[in-house]
């Protein structure tokens, strides 16, 4: 998804970091992880220039060099930032 018109193939014309975004990406992250995809390198919704590494776990094996957290809820929408969150 970092390469350029990725998103906007997926109907994202302009990405700026902010929750509202994230009902418009989270299905398009979904779709590459089903596509069997190893993982994805996406803009950051925390800041405007970074980059997040997401490597999909297709099965409980622990890939090779990655620390490996727990499988992610799903939500429906973005849960409430901690007050006071800095990053």
């Amino acid at each position: 998804m970092s390469a350029d018109g990725v998103l906007a193939a997926h109907g994202v014309e302009r990405l700026l970091p902010s929750r509202r975004q994230w009902p418009l990406t989270q299905p398009i992250g979904e779709a590459y992880w089903h596509a069997g995809r190893g993982g994805i390198l996406v803009p950051s919704a925390a800041h405007v220039d970074g980059r997040v590494l997401v490597v999909f776990r297709p099965t409980e094996e622990r890939p090779p060099g990655i620390e490996v957290r727990p499988r992610p809820r799903r939500y429906s929408e973005l849960p409430a930032l901690p007050t006071g969150l800095r990053t």
